[in-house]
C-alpha cells in the first residue's frame, strides 16, 4: 500500500473540475478527456492530473454489453426511464451515472518500470479512505457479487458497494477512474441495470458472462454513512486530500496541443458509438 501512496504524492497536481457543467455535458466528452490527458501526461506535456466529472441520467455500457442478444430491447427500456447511453472505450460493464454520482480520474505518467495495475487501484482506494477518514466506517476493496459492473476493487461498507474502479492505459499514461455513488438510492440505480439485462438478455445462454443483479447489495455513501453528504462536499474532500499529498494543486483547462488531441479522441469515440448503438 505504501507504493500506492507514492503515486498520490506528486509534486504538483493539475486539477480539471467538470463536476458542475450540467445536463449538456456528455459522457463521450469525458472519455475523450481522459484519453487526451493520458497522452498529455504520458508524453510529459502535462504534470499528473486529477479530473472530476458528473453526468446526468446516463448509462455507460461496456463493449461486452453490446453483444447482448436483445440489446435494442434493453436500450429501449433505458430510454423509457429517461436515460441516455454510450459505450465507453475501456473495459467493464454497464454503470449508472447521474447528478448524485461523482466520477474521479487520476492520470499518472507510466514510468520505465511501469505502474502495476493493482498499484493504480490501490492508489485510488487509498485516496478514498483518506477522504473519509473522519468516519468510523471501514472501506473494503473486494468484489461484491450481485452488484453491477462487479470487479475485484469494488469499494464497499458493510458489504454494500458504493463505488467501482477502472483503468485506462494509453500512450504511456495511466488513468485510474472511479465512480462514487454519493447521494440517492443505490438500490434504485441497481434495479435499472437489473431490468436492462433482463430485457436485453431474456434468460438466454450467452458466450459472454453478465452479472445477476441483486439491488440490495448496493447503496450510496449518504445511505451508508447516514450523513447529509453531497457531491460538493466530496469534491472538497477530494481537493483537500490531494493538496495534503503535494506541494501544489492548480487548476488548468486543456491547452495547446491537448486541444488537438482532444478533437481526435472525441471523434474516435463518437465513431465507435455510431457502430455500436
Amino acid at each position: 500500500m505504501e507504493q500506492a501512496l507514492t503515486l498520490l504524492k506528486q509534486e504538483k497536481w493539475r486539477i480539471i473540475d467538470q463536476s458542475s457543467l450540467g445536463v449538456q455535458f456528455d459522457a463521450l466528452q469525458s472519455f475523450a478527456m481522459d484519453d487526451t490527458l493520458c497522452a498529455s501526461v504520458g508524453s510529459g506535456y502535462s504534470t499528473a492530473t486529477a479530473r472530476s466529472w458528473v453526468h446526468h441520467q446516463t448509462i455507460v455500457l461496456g463493449i461486452q454489453d453490446t453483444k447482448l442478444p436483445f440489446l435494442e430491447d434493453g436500450l429501449h427500456y433505458l430510454e423509457q426511464q429517461g436515460y441516455r447511453y454510450i459505450v465507453r472505450n475501456s473495459g467493464g460493464l454497464a454503470v449508472v451515472l447521474d447528478e448524485g454520482v461523482l466520477n474521479l480520474s487520476l492520470i499518472f505518467p507510466d514510468t520505465d518500470k511501469g505502474i502495476d495495475i493493482n498499484r493504480g487501484y490501490d492508489a485510488m482506494w487509498s485516496l478514498i479512505k483518506l477522504m473519509f477518514s473522519d468516519f468510523e466506517a471501514v472501506i473494503d476493496a473486494r468484489e461484491i457479487i450481485g452488484s453491477y459492473c462487479p470487479g475485484s476493487y469494488d469499494l464497499s461498507i458493510d458489504g454494500k458497494k458504493f463505488a467501482g474502479i477502472s483503468q485506462r492505459r494509453i500512450r504511456k499514461g495511466v488513468a485510474v477512474q472511479i465512480y462514487l455513488c454519493v447521494t440517492g438510492s443505490g438500490q434504485e440505480r441497481a434495479r435499472h441495470i437489473q431490468q436492462f439485462y433482463e430485457k436485453a438478455r431474456k434468460g438466454i445462454e450467452t458466450k459472454w458472462t453478465y452479472p445477476d443483479i441483486y439491488p440490495e447489495v448496493m447503496a450510496s455513501l449518504a445511505e451508508l454513512l447516514d450523513a447529509q453528504i453531497t457531491v460538493q462536499d466530496v469534491m472538497l474532500r477530494f481537493l483537500k486530500a490531494l493538496k495534503g499529498m503535494s506541494q501544489q494543486i492548480f487548476s488548468e483547462p486543456l491547452t495547446g496541443e491537448e486541444l488537438r488531441w482532444y478533437e481526435e479522441y472525441y471523434q474516435r469515440i463518437v465513431e465507435r458509438n455510431e457502430r455500436f448503438v
